[in-house]
């Protein structure tokens, strides 16, 4: 039940990023440069107080994650979303059998 549910849930982020990819590439051409969605304004568009809570606790507890030059929120949404997608959809696989013995 949980592989399923891990699955599930990473194929409907792998949607959302293709989604976001396309939507990213359309603008990019018509406006003849390339133009992505951050992460903190697709999040600020779904929730903008769980994007403070998070913010202020990365700046409290995980101060090196909030160094400029390695901010998550600057990253294009469809990426960290096709990541996080692939993560669980491999975490939700199922296993390969043993080949030769039975498993006990």
């Amino acid at each position: 039940m949980i592989r399923f549910l891990l699955r599930f849930i990473g194929l409907c982020l792998l949607a959302t990023a293709f989604v976001l990819f396309v939507y990213d590439g359309t603008k990019s051409i018509a406006n003849q440069h390339l133009v992505y969605a951050r992460v903190g304004d697709v999040w600020a568009m779904v929730d903008q107080g769980s994007l403070n809570l998070a913010q202020n606790w990365l700046k409290q507890k995980a101060a090196w994650a909030w160094d400029p030059t390695m901010q998550v929120f600057d990253l294009p949404a469809w990426g960290v979303l096709g990541f996080v997608a692939m993560i669980l959809v491999l975490l939700g696989r199922k296993k390969k059998p043993l080949i030769g013995y039975a498993r006990n």
